[in-house]
């Protein structure tokens, strides 16, 4: 039949089925899976490991662009990095340097990072209200995955950057979106078809608390947790329900760092509302209490990791499907922001290799089960942009994205192996079982036990 790969004797598993088979590969595609055993060019034998469709990483910050900070990462760094946590598909993150505000800067992204990519990738588009609401269409028929909104931030009118620490008076600075002006941006997304993701955070609650907050000269974990409050999340999430709900827009919540927030969802759900989520392994495995001293700005992430009683909810939420999927909000700083301190280091750390690890780990220690690995990472993520069964499946006639575990290897994860550029990470130390081996992109291996082989190769995928 003239395969140019075969994977043998491994364990499949899908989101449904676990079975022994071999998966055999041709022209970059699935070929045959069968219980037979046929010639191929190329032979791996998977006896002992599991198979599964490659995963994808819906939230990626790889710092690229043509004026990206790429002295922090760029997009060979962050794909490379991906490979290596067992990722075929990432989801580059639209508040690049230029912003994806319109259909040049596109394509402007596209031509620059392609030659860097490891892995295929999807691009997000910005929504900023009146600034682009004529740019919408044309970005959703050019091919973008969805539109990402900052809630709460402010946005240079001259490049188009957002404004993390707004105040009133800035000079070419367009403020915060009234509610009226979100409601109407909510409308016309909603008329291109495509979805709309939110980060959830209430600035005017965040303006209010944080001068009170440094007033009393606190600066540990836990004061910076009062100038961002659990009900930032949870009443942005209920107002973007609502408005989403009332001109029929698919809303995406992203980073889901509360877990009342999962109940608000489940509850929108249950009345048929189009609402999905995501959540964050920095969420799921790390807290305040007990990592917040000692890691500060090392876990700074903006939604803020929490006390440990949201972890509960959050893991109930993936395991009954009120949260689709888990992303990693890779978005990494140098060790110098890093060392400015808890207060004023910027927000984000290196996500995109641990996010396959921590989620392999989460099967090994019983949170999850391999079946819902499988949908987490791979399927339910393909069939909420668009790209299954292309992507997220392991289907005949479908891309050869294939990871490759071994659930039995039993390590400790170090951060100077690490493949990004900034070599930083809270979970350095940690010590995990289950570990992606093999990563192959569209039938070509891109990482093998930890080395990143081949050239870049990876795809814009229009969605």
């Amino acid at each position: 039949m003239g395969f140019e790969r075969a994977i043998i004797n491994g364990k499949i598993v899908t989101g449904e089925e676990s079975y022994k088979g071999n998966i055999y590969i041709k022209d970059g595609k699935i070929a045959l899976i069968s219980t037979e055993i046929f010639e191929a060019n190329e032979v791996y034998d998977a006896s002992g490991k599991t198979i599964m469709s490659g995963f994808i990483d819906t939230h990626v910050h790889s710092r690229d662009g043509i004026n990206g900070a790429h002295h922090k990462e760029d997009f060979s760094y962050s794909t490379k990095a991906a490979a290596a946590g067992g990722i075929t598909t990432i989801f580059e993150m639209p508040n690049c340097n230029p912003a994806i505000y319109n259909v040049d800067m596109l394509e402007s992204l596209v031509e620059c990072v392609t030659p860097k990519a490891y892995v295929d990738f999807c691009v997000w588009g910005i929504a900023l209200g009146e600034v682009n609401a004529n740019e919408l269409e044309a970005m959703a028929k050019a091919g973008v995955v969805g539109f990402k909104y900052f809630w709460g931030y402010a946005v240079d009118r001259e490049n188009f950057q957002l404004v993390y620490n707004y105040k009133e008076g800035m000079q070419n600075i367009s403020p915060p979106m009234n509610r009226g002006e979100i409601r109407e941006m909510f409308q016309n997304i909603a008329k291109t078809g495509k979805i709309l993701g939110i980060h959830a955070e209430d600035f005017e609650i965040i303006k209010h608390e944080t001068p009170k907050v440094l007033a009393t000269e606190g600066r540990t974990y836990a004061d910076l947790l009062k100038t961002r409050p659990a009900i930032c999340e949870t009443t942005i999430i209920q107002s973007a329900i609502e408005y989403a709900h009332e001109c029929g827009l698919a809303l995406h919540l992203h980073h889901l760092a509360v877990g009342e927030s999962v109940n608000i969802i489940r509850h929108a759900q249950a009345q048929g509302k189009k609402v999905t989520a995501e959540t964050c392994p920095q969420y799921l495995e790390l807290s305040a209490e007990e990592h917040g001293d000692s890691l500060g700005a090392y876990m700074k992430w903006f939604p803020l990791v929490r006390e440990k009683y949201n972890q509960a909810p959050l893991w109930k939420g993936l395991n009954d499907g009120t949260i689709a999927h888990v992303s990693s909000d890779h978005a990494p700083h140098t060790e110098e922001e890093k060392k400015k301190g808890l207060f004023d280091s910027p927000s984000g750390n290196a996500g995109v290799e641990t996010l396959g690890l921590l989620m392999i780990n989460a099967v090994s220690t019983g949170k999850i089960t391999d079946n819902q690995l499988a949908k987490l990472q791979s399927e339910n993520p393909a069939k909420l942009y668009g790209l299954y069964p292309q992507k997220g499946s392991l289907e005949i006639g479908t891309d050869a994205d294939i990871v490759i575990i071994d659930f039995d290897s039993e390590y400790e994860f170090r951060q100077e192996n690490m493949q990004s550029k900034v070599k930083l990470s809270p979970f350095n130390g940690r010590k995990l079982k289950g570990k992606p081996v093999e990563t192959i992109l569209r039938g070509l291996t891109v990482m093998r036990d930890g080395t990143i082989v081949g050239e870049a190769r990876g795809k814009f995928l229009r969605v």
